[in-house]
């Protein structure tokens, strides 16, 4: 499709953005009408929302449009993973210039689309505006399917602290993209469309998870959240997580150590969480540490001692290193 989303015009531009929508079992009422309707048999409906900002949060020149909607979907249906729920909606608030060419959008909500079917969601509805930047609002819902949510506040001295999917891998493929390079292309494809495991979040929850966090601001941030809203310390065992050999590479090339990635890189949506200590965990989780008494130490600690270098992200400081 040719031309801008200023020639299209804004009912054009939603009839053909939900043109490209597919549906699931448990939208009553799709996109086209005052709002949606979605099922909720567990009458309780678990829902997050994040903005992505152009220049802040995705390049242009870095990503295209389907990677920016795979990552703003993969990050929301993430957090509704790991309260221990099953993604079932998206709805999205778009806002982009009237001169971006029309098939950006297009391409954002064929992104959006093939996440939300690797989650077992799908696009329910939303709104565009005209802005001056892009930007690109998503708010996820999530049914527990008659479980308790999962919370950051439930860990107890003893419990394991564990781990599955990627951690350090966007990180790492930051530091190759600002290095103007495209590979190892796995790791900026990571860093491009992070792939959360949405199916261990309400897995966990029926293993008995005391509590539950995705890793977007880094582990020890994360991990911070959990020991604060827990009232415990939490030792990281760093020998106990994997360091891929490609990783260590990148480090050596960059002048960094992929620990560093591991520890306090954000955005790949692993999910940590923790377990009491006789639950039999399935191969794909790491354990990666233990939940102590509170000290007077920092309540996340990386082999016992304070982790004091640099990193994670906060929205209001530094661009994560």
């Amino acid at each position: 499709m040719k031309g801008t989303v200023g020639e299209l015009g804004e009912f054009g531009l939603i009839r053909e953005l939900t043109s490209r929508l597919t549906t699931t079992p448990a939208v009553r009422v799709g996109p086209g009408d005052d709002a949606a309707v979605v099922a909720a048999p567990d009458r309780r409906v678990v829902a997050s929302t994040d903005i992505l900002l152009e220049g802040r949060h995705f390049r242009r020149d870095w990503s295209t449009a389907y990677d920016v909607g795979r990552k703003a979907a993969a990050q929301n249906l993430a957090d509704i993973a790991a309260m221990g729920a099953v993604p079932t909606a998206l709805l999205l608030g778009l806002v982009v210039p009237a001169e971006l060419p029309v098939t950006w959008p297009m391409e954002l909500m064929d992104g959006l689309r093939d996440e939300c079917q690797v989650a077992g969601a799908s696009v329910v509805g939303g709104d565009v505006v005209r802005g001056d930047t892009i930007m690109v609002s998503i708010t996820a819902l999530g049914d527990l399917r008659g479980r308790e949510p999962v919370t950051r506040g439930g860990a107890q001295p003893g419990d394991v602290v564990a781990v599955t999917g990627w951690l350090g891998w966007s990180a790492a493929g930051f530091a190759v993209l600002s290095r103007g390079f495209r590979s190892p292309r796995a790791f900026v494809e990571a860093h491009r469309r992070p792939e959360p495991p949405y199916h261990a979040g309400p897995a966990a929850a029926g293993l008995g998870a005391t509590s539950m966090c995705d890793v977007s601001d880094g582990l020890i941030a994360d991990l911070g959240h959990i020991a604060e809203a827990s009232k415990v310390r939490i030792d990281i065992r760093s020998g106990a997580i994997d360091v891929p050999t490609q990783m260590n590479d990148i480090g050596q090339a960059v002048g960094v150590d992929p620990i560093q990635w591991v520890l306090t890189g954000g955005e790949d949506h692993a999910i940590v969480a923790t377990f009491a200590p006789d639950v039999k965990l399935p191969a794909r989780w790491k354990v990666i540490g233990e939940v102590l008494n509170p000290s007077a130490l920092p309540q996340v600690t990386v082999d016992g001692a304070p982790w004091t270098s640099k990193g994670g992200w906060d929205h209001f400081g530094d661009i994560e290193s």
